[in-house]
């Protein structure tokens, strides 16, 4: 039997990281991080990406409201190990408990520059001139 050699993530990897997400955003939510920056910031939590064991859970994330996006995601994995051990209760089934790592999201900054050169007197031209020619 031959391994996949694809990079992409398996089946089990994405419904782990799911719930891994589902998880975080509960902590979160009940307010049980005593940290002042995260507690008076909203944060939105967009994808939980795990290793191939399961066993580092890679959270990308997203303070709403707040320009120095460095300073909450330090805060958070500071307090990482705390988040991890209140994970138990929804994550009992897992074999280990994963080491969550908290990362900036810049996704969404990468879509509104998708979004602006789509929008770009260029390439509307350049659309426009293609339009043209199945008619």
């Amino acid at each position: 039997m031959t391994r996949s050699t694809s990079s992409a993530p398996s089946q089990r990897m994405l419904r782990v990281g799911e719930q891994v997400r589902a998880a975080i955003t509960q902590v979160l939510q009940r307010g049980e991080v005593r940290d002042p920056l995260i507690e008076k910031t909203v944060i939105s939590i967009s994808e939980v990406r795990m290793s191939p064991d399961l066993k580092i859970a890679t959270a990308y994330v997203t303070p709403l409201g707040v320009a120095d996006h460095a300073s909450v995601i330090e805060a958070l994995n500071r307090n990482a190990k705390f988040i991890r051990g209140r994970l138990g209760p929804q994550l009992r089934q897992m074999k280990y408990m994963p080491d969550v790592r908290f990362r900036d999201d810049t996704s969404f900054e990468n879509y509104q520059k998708i979004d602006e050169l789509l929008r770009s007197p260029e390439v509307s031209r350049d659309l426009d001139r293609d339009g043209g020619d199945e008619e």
